[in-house]
């Protein structure tokens, strides 16, 4: 007689807000993905990113990262490149000693791969916690913190391998109870010794930009990527009210959140206003979702630019920008409904105003 083996529940999906719990108490009753070298206790590779870091920074299990990172994991942010899972432990403890309290709500895990070629996940958190402990920035303030943050990680055999980070800084130090803009210009930013060749937004020299057409919305990953070209480097600031919704709800850096079409737009234009070459450049996408149930499309993405225009950063610098982004774009019915976009501005206003190192 064949035995039928019940069928494994599916792999978890944000898209049904499930709650924390529900991981908890999904650990060690089988995989719900093929997870080779995972530990047993993993359902599936949303379960593994949400429920290791929740180990590691609330139950504070924070040797974890030994079994969790390879030893020359490496760890790409705004302000540099971080090497080594050591390094990794460090900056670890050194974060949760600022901060009590601190919670990191998951808000969605968007992901690709498998387990013979790796798993490429993108992850969206909601950090809230207490400036209980001394700071690179001083002494406790006593004040509470919310910022957003997405990482994105490259997975392999239980261990991430790689990683991007980009979260709201300038937030998070504002809310702390500093002025940005005075740490940024207390700061010392490593000097370049070497000349810059130009930023590569158009394909040669006098050419114009390259227009992209752009695809079905049955084709999130390719709409999303065209979207973004159009409009940040072919400067089509049109693409926001023919792609994006009438009600459009935008997070963005420094605490916005940003509805429909005008104030996005004066967003895209203000940022292209203060780098007139601003150029950006997609890294990875991934995606989850359905036509009938919407896709969250995950893409990141450098931008490059040099400040030679007013705004909000101050008096043209000259000097060169280089930011690591992370976009989360939630596409229905043919529109962008939601976004989340992360860069670093404390990182930003560093890298314009700190003092150069010699």
């Amino acid at each position: 007689m064949e035995v039928i083996k019940p069928e494994a529940p599916p792999v978890f999906d944000f898209a049904v807000r499930p709650d924390y719990s529900e991981f908890a108490l999904a650990a060690n009753t089988g995989r719900r993905q093929p997870l080779k070298g995972f530990d047993a206790d993993y359902t599936d590779i949303v379960d593994y990113i949400v429920r290791c870091t929740h180990k590691i920074w609330e139950e504070k299990a924070i040797g974890l990262i030994y079994t969790h990172y390879s030893h020359n994991v490496t760890v790409h942010t705004s302000s540099g490149t971080m090497y080594g899972r050591e390094a990794m432990v460090v900056n670890t403890i050194q974060r949760i000693a600022m901060y009590a309290e601190r919670r990191a709500y998951a808000d969605d895990v968007i992901w690709s791969g498998n387990e013979r070629d790796g798993f490429y996940s993108s992850h969206r958190v909601a950090s809230v916690g207490t400036n209980t402990g001394y700071s690179p920035y001083g002494p406790p303030t006593g004040r509470k913190v919310f910022r957003w943050g997405i990482a994105d990680c490259f997975v392999v055999n239980n261990k991430i391998v790689e990683e991007w980070l980009a979260h709201d800084g300038i937030t998070e130090v504002r809310q702390m109870g500093y002025d940005p803009l005075v740490l940024a210009k207390n700061s010392v930013w490593p000097g370049n010794p070497h000349t810059q060749g130009e930023i590569d937004r158009l394909p040669t020299g006098q050419q114009a930009p390259e227009f992209l057409v752009v695809p079905s919305t049955e084709e999130p990953l390719a709409f999303i990527a065209a979207v973004l070209q159009n409009l940040w480097n072919a400067r089509l600031v049109n693409m926001v009210r023919e792609h994006y919704a009438p009600g459009h709800l935008a997070f963005l850096p420094d605490s916005r959140k940003l509805y429909g079409h005008g104030d996005y737009e004066n967003f895209v234009i203000t940022l292209m206003a203060c780098f007139p070459d601003l150029a950006l450049t997609i890294g990875h996408q991934c995606v989850q979702g359905s036509a009938e149930r919407g896709y969250r499309v995950a893409t990141r993405f450098t931008l490059q630019g040099t400040h030679e225009g007013y705004g909000p950063y101050g008096a043209p610098t000259g000097r060169r920008i280089f930011l690591i982004g992370i976009s989360h774009h939630v596409i229905r019915e043919g529109k962008i409904v939601q976004e989340w976009t992360l860069f670093d501005e404390f990182v930003l206003l560093k890298q314009l105003h700190g003092r150069m190192e010699s």
